[in-house]
């Protein structure tokens, strides 16, 4: 069996929940920036720029679960030299917006309080900081040509357990801390001069972020307390479920708070519709669309097997 083939994909997995993580609690400071006193202050086009931001930072987060959702649609749960590529080039994809979307708090916030051109120089600082330590000293050591051919084989129940429970644990810190900062915003003065029905989107998409980590929680507990810690087919069916379904509650959940943000910025009901929806495909055609026409075409190519 590919004991090495299995190990790198954990260690990609882990890789991306540090990534992940980050970047949701990033998401969380920027959604909780427009109930802020200071955020009716900024320049229009610092606005707009608040508006990009949030869009970049959650193109990151779609790029980043996407090889976890492709892990169980698409493999089945299985290891493979393909998933291996998936996960490092949207890990590599995921930084760009990640960096560009910092670079721009950089500007906004520093602007706001020293500037324009204070703001400019940090946000060209932040931006040229995550280019040189994310991919300039990537180039300088030298970028991988890839890894050796490893031999696929069936992945090992435990093996697969394993890489299940950690599947759940990239999504859910970032989950808590989202989940966190919405209700931080509704005791904020920003969110008591929100219209009626923008409160009623922000509490339903703070729910719907509850209920992903609640199902997200899940499969640990239940592992735990009813199968004692043993692994079992019948606990990865049920615990693939739940990972499988979660993120759809996440792609809610945000895509609602899109619609409060850019509501509360552009005052027209129409375009954060628009924006809403856009975020919900954003997040959902990488984390569920792509996934399901791969394994259709994967199931009905010649000479191939569908999934495991």
């Amino acid at each position: 069996m590919s004991k090495e083939l299995d190990s790198k994909l954990k260690t990609a997995l882990d890789e991306t929940r540090l990534l992940l993580l980050g970047g949701q609690v990033l998401l969380g400071f920027q959604f909780q920036a427009f109930f802020q006193d200071g955020f009716s202050t900024l320049a229009g086009s610092a606005t707009y720029l608040s508006l990009c931001g949030v869009l970049l930072m959650v193109l990151s987060i779609a790029l980043l679960v996407a090889p976890a959702m492709q892990h169980r649609l698409v493999e089945g749960g299985h290891a493979s030299e393909r998933l291996l590529r998936v996960a490092t080039l949207f890990a590599a994809a995921s930084l760009v917006p990640l960096a560009t979307s910092m670079a721009l708090a950089a500007y906004i916030v520093i602007g706001r309080r020293y500037g324009m051109t204070a703001g400019a120089t940090s946000g060209l600082i932040m931006g040229g900081a995550c280019a040189l330590f994310w991919f300039g000293i990537e180039a300088f050591v030298g970028l991988s040509e890839g890894a050796h051919q490893m031999k696929e084989t069936p992945t090992p129940l435990a093996t697969q357990v394993d890489q299940l429970l950690t599947e759940a644990r990239v999504i859910i810190p970032g989950g808590q801390a989202l989940f966190g900062f919405q209700f931080i915003a509704m005791l904020t003065k920003g969110f008591d001069q929100l219209p009626h029905s923008s409160q009623l989107v922000h509490t339903a998409a703070l729910c719907l972020v509850a209920l992903n980590v609640i199902v997200l929680m899940t499969p640990a507990a239940l592992h735990r307390l009813s199968f004692a810690g043993e692994d079992s087919e019948t606990f990865l069916r049920l615990g693939s479920g739940l990972v499988i379904a979660a993120p759809m509650l996440l792609a809610l959940g945000i895509a609602a708070e899109l619609y409060v943000v850019f509501d509360k910025v552009l005052e027209n009901s129409v375009l954060a519709l628009i924006a809403s929806l856009s975020g919900f495909l954003m997040l959902t055609v990488p984390w569920y669309i792509v996934p399901l026409i791969l394994r259709s075409f994967w199931s009905s190519a010649p000479g191939r097997t569908a999934p495991r």
